[in-house]
């Protein structure tokens, strides 16, 4: 969850020009709450927390409970005391990092260039992004109701021309909303911001600034870098006023080499129908295939996930004969995992697919459908409608059915 410090009487609008903001940085909106919320739909609507016991702290609030003073890192007994119908809901670290995969894995459909910064939120950079999704606020919006349909949970977005602007931002969108600054917007946006905004003004910078008549980014600003420097010394003083002017050279730079892609959906109203859940792993497995495709990358290994109504969840792997990055390989593996699967009458929750054991493109490996050029070439032909047209111009045709029996 972001902390980056907010103000209350902030302006909301600060214009609608998007086009040096390719920074978006999501944001989940009390997000193990929202996750509970889930499995507890009862619950929505009144002051809750996940936490542990009474000499635990708070790790969420909702913004219920946010209203009675209940906030993050809060003794639950401090909490209890200023809220004392507040419902505590034991932590689900893994439940909270499985949600988290499954927004993660929407947001690389968009940009390769996905920073996360924790479990809940993570900077894109859109720049490449454009010629197919929009511009940055559709690309933002897009995320944000996609987060919402497949998972279920809200998201607040922050758009900007920096990582530094578009963190706070989100902050003020929130919650479930979306704030764009533009680049020419930014300094007067940055200027009504309480000082400790800024990223690097510890309690104790804080401190000798207000010493010196500091309160806002603006004051700041107006103190000069010179002084800044004799007041705070080289480093801070240039860093300082640097982020006053809106200038912050930090880049998104993905986390790690990805060691599997996939895509996963929660299922709403639960399906039991084999050929409905055959149909989602086709689109996912065009869609693992496409991200494939882009990154230059071939799959040894095809996964399968599931969970049933009581949420038990399982998974099913098999190792396909050639690495590739056809979908129709993917899917014919997929669809014998699934094949194995006893689906219960009150049907699935959740069904995913995963493509792991990835290796690069070109390192001397023979492609499992080197005997049928045909199908590489139908699928490339599908990328490049892709990225005239926009995903989703274009679809196989077993997927052109009625939406309802579709997973999205």
């Amino acid at each position: 969850m972001s902390r980056a410090p907010r103000s209350s009487s902030a302006r909301r609008d600060w214009g609608s020009d998007d086009s040096a903001t390719p920074i978006i940085h999501i944001d989940m909106d009390a997000f193990f709450v929202s996750v509970e919320l889930l499995e507890h739909p009862e619950l929505a609507g009144l002051p809750v927390a996940v936490g542990g016991t009474e000499r635990g702290v708070v790790a969420a609030a909702s913004y219920e409970a946010r209203s009675y003073g209940v906030n993050s890192a809060m003794p639950v007994g401090a909490a209890k005391r200023v809220c004392p119908q507040l419902l505590m809901i034991p932590p689900n670290g893994e439940r909270y990092r499985e949600v988290s995969r499954q927004i993660m894995a929407i947001l690389d459909e968009y940009t390769p260039l996905r920073e996360q910064v924790s479990v809940d939120e993570a900077f894109l950079d859109v720049s490449g992004a454009q010629r197919i999704f929009g511009r940055p606020v559709q690309i933002a919006q897009s995320i944000r109701e996609r987060i919402r349909a497949e998972v279920g949970v809200p998201a607040s977005a922050g758009i900007a021309a920096t990582k530094h602007v578009a963190k706070i931002a989100s902050a003020h969108a929130k919650p479930d909303g979306l704030l764009l600054i533009p680049k020419d917007a930014t300094v007067a946006f940055l200027a009504e911001l309480p000082v400790g905004a800024l990223w690097g003004v510890g309690e104790r910078t804080r401190e000798r600034l207000e010493k010196q008549g500091v309160e806002t980014v603006g004051d700041l600003a107006a103190l000069g870098q010179g002084r800044l420097i004799q007041l705070l010394g080289e480093a801070s003083g240039r860093h300082l006023y640097a982020l006053s002017m809106g200038i912050d050279a930090r880049t998104v730079m993905p986390s790690h080499e990805e060691k599997s892609i996939g895509k996963e959906v929660t299922l709403f109203d639960r399906i039991s129908e084999v050929e409905q859940i055959e149909a989602i792993l086709l689109d996912q497995a065009h869609s693992t295939a496409r991200r494939l495709r882009e990154r230059g990358l071939l799959a040894r290994t095809v996964a399968i996930k599931v969970r049933f109504g009581d949420f038990t969840t399982i998974t099913r792997s098999i190792t396909l004969p050639s690495p590739s990055n056809v979908a129709q390989e993917i899917y014919l593996a997929a669809k014998r995992l699934l094949s194995a699967v006893h689906i219960p009458a009150d049907g699935l929750r959740l069904v995913g697919l995963r493509a792991e054991q990835m290796v690069r493109t070109g390192d001397g490996i023979q492609l499992a459908w080197d005997d049928d050029p045909r199908r590489l070439k139908a699928e490339g032909v599908m990328d490049l409608v892709d990225r005239k047209f926009g995903r989703g111009a274009i679809s196989p045709g077993s997927l052109l059915q009625p939406r309802e029996d579709s997973a999205e």
